[in-house]
Parts: structure tokens; C-alpha cells; sequence
């Protein structure tokens, strides 16, 4: 099989500015490429695309219980170096964002041990980021 180096994701958000003042700065995400109707962010070298759709709203087709938490569906996200995955954290909460599901050690002491969180965009979309201490852990089992 071959792998391509990263990921292209688009979603929809209802207002462009209040995406901007997320991506751009709650999360730190440097934007790209924009028009009057859609914006480019650079999601930690992957591209990840604000569609304006009007109306758009929050999508929640139902939960999925996981490690005693209720994981929001859909949802989209990233693994990050353990390092980063803390300073996201950090800068989500200090920018007041509630969580979804807090920051926490899933599986711990488990194949696929992972720290994991969950929250909202401010049109609704889930984002789910995570991270391994020993990114051979990714696909156990």
C-alpha cells in the first residue's frame, strides 16, 4: 500500500470569523489559502478546510461508549507528540473551551495506551486529539 504524507479534511462551519478566531487562535493553526467561502488551516502539516455552510450546525449522529467515556460521533482528530498534545490542552482550557471529555490517560497500561480529549468547534464539529508515548502503540491490540 502506499501512504501519502498527511491528511485533507474539510468541514463545515456557519460563520468564517468565529472559525478564524478558533483555528487561528485558540488552536494556533497558521491559516493558508482562503476565499469568501471556505479557508485553509494548517492543522499540524495536514490540511484541514472551514467550509462556510449556512446553517451549519452541530452534527451529532449519537455517542460510542470508550474507556468509560461517552466518545462524541462524528468526530475527526489528530495524534500529536505527547508534548504538544499538553500544551493544546492547556491552551484549550485557558481559552476557556469546555471539554467534551478531559484531557486523560486512556487504556493506561493497555495495548494502545493514549492520552485523549475531546471538545467542540464553535459550529459544533467534535475534535478529537490524542497522543502516544510509544507511537508503536498506535494500531495494538
Amino acid at each position: 500500500m502506499t501512504t501519502r504524507p498527511g491528511f485533507h479534511l474539510a468541514i463545515g462551519v456557519d460563520d468564517l470569523a468565529r472559525a478564524r478566531a478558533f483555528y487561528g487562535g485558540v488552536l494556533g493553526l497558521a491559516e493558508g489559502r482562503s476565499a469568501d467561502t471556505w479557508v485553509d488551516w494548517n492543522c499540524y502539516g495536514h490540511q484541514l478546510v472551514t467550509h462556510l455552510v449556512p446553517g451549519a450546525g452541530r452534527v451529532d449522529a449519537g455517542r460510542n461508549p470508550v474507556d468509560g467515556h461517552d466518545v462524541p460521533v462524528p468526530h475527526f482528530g489528530l495524534i500529536l507528540p505527547v508534548e504538544d498534545f499538553h500544551a493544546l490542552a492547556e491552551r484549550v482550557r485557558a481559552a476557556g473551551v469546555e471539554f467534551v471529555i478531559e484531557p486523560y490517560l486512556r487504556f493506561a497500561g493497555e495495548p494502545g495506551e493514549q492520552w485523549t480529549m475531546f471538545f467542540r468547534d464553535p459550529a459544533g464539529n467534535a475534535l478529537e486529539f490524542k497522543a502516544f508515548r510509544d507511537e508503536a502503540q498506535i494500531f495494538a491490540r
